[in-house]
Order: C-alpha cells, then sequence, then structure tokens
C-alpha cells in the first residue's frame, strides 16, 4: 500500500541524465569540427609562409652563387630558379594544398607569376588560388603585406595570397 516511497533498490539514469550527457557530448563534436578546418588552414598557411621564407633564403644563395645578380627577370628565369635551388637533389617546393590538375607529378606545384608592378596590391586582386607566387624584380615589401615599393636592382619582393585572408610578402 505504500506506492509513495521511492525504490531506492533500482538503479540507472534518467532519461533526463542521458540526454543531458548526449547535448554535452554534442556541443563537444561541434566546436570540434567547427574549429578543426580553422585550424588545417592556418596550418598551411604556416607552411606557405615559411615555403616564402625558404625561397627568400634560397635566393640570397643564388646571388652568392652568381656575383650578386638576381635570376633573370621572366617568369622562365625564375622557374630556372626554383628548379636548380628549391626541388634540387630531389627537394619538392610543393603548396601544402596539393597540385592542381596542370601540376600533377610536378616537384613544385607553386607557380611562379611575374608582376613588374610597384605599388599596392589587394588579395582580391590577386588569383584565388594560394599556390600562385607573384614575383616583383626590383621591389620590396611594403609597410603592409599587400604593398611594394622601389628597392633597387638587387631586390625581390615576393607575395602570396593566404587562404586565410591576407598576403604574405617576403624580399631579399
Amino acid at each position: 500500500m505504500n506506492n509513495l516511497k521511492k525504490d531506492s533498490s533500482k538503479k540507472g539514469f534518467t532519461i533526463i541524465e542521458v540526454v543531458l550527457v548526449l547535448a554535452i557530448a554534442g556541443l563537444i563534436f561541434l566546436m570540434v569540427f567547427i574549429a578543426l578546418p580553422a585550424l588545417q588552414r592556418n596550418q598551411r598557411d604556416t607552411q606557405r609562409k615559411n615555403d616564402m621564407g625558404r625561397l627568400s633564403s634560397q635566393l640570397v644563395n643564388y646571388t652568392s652563387s652568381n656575383r650578386g645578380s638576381l635570376p633573370p627577370a621572366s617568369i622562365e628565369g625564375y622557374a630556372a630558379f626554383v628548379g636548380q635551388y628549391l626541388v634540387a637533389g630531389g627537394d619538392s617546393f610543393i603548396d601544402p594544398s596539393g597540385a592542381g590538375p596542370e601540376q600533377t607529378g610536378s616537384p613544385s606545384t607553386y607557380v611562379m607569376a611575374y608582376t613588374p608592378a610597384v605599388g599596392t596590391i589587394l588579395p582580391t586582386d590577386f588569383a584565388v588560388t594560394q599556390n600562385i607566387i607573384y614575383v616583383t624584380p626590383g621591389a620590396v615589401c611594403g609597410d603592409s603585406s599587400s604593398t611594394v615599393k622601389a628597392g633597387g636592382s638587387r631586390t625581390v619582393a615576393f607575395r602570396m595570397v593566404l587562404e586565410s585572408g591576407g598576403v604574405s610578402c617576403v624580399n631579399n
């Protein structure tokens, strides 16, 4: 007759406890899936910045080996420079997002684009793909990453659009 007393011998979870645990687990998974692409994008941009630094240091090696002269101011000249100094000995110079269909099997997926203009170029002015390195001979990086200014006959500015926005600029 005593139906109002709670039976303490029954063990288990209530439906509210189960739903609460599932909701917390769902929030954790949601935060991971939201943060993961941003972390991967930042990691690829860090690799691109490292590659740009490597490009600049190898340009210094090139000028040391060639009596202070730069590679010829053309796409072919810088493509030869990449082949001799950045992918020599089986090394690679590959964009972290991979090669496009036109670059399959190439040890270098970065494309060198010759831009003789000095001035401001916004990220929207560049091509959408991140594997293009814009070469501006006779220039150095300006106050912002998207600007270059005249720098003399033995300087080169390299710029690349980053996946997370903005432009990375290095010079020798």
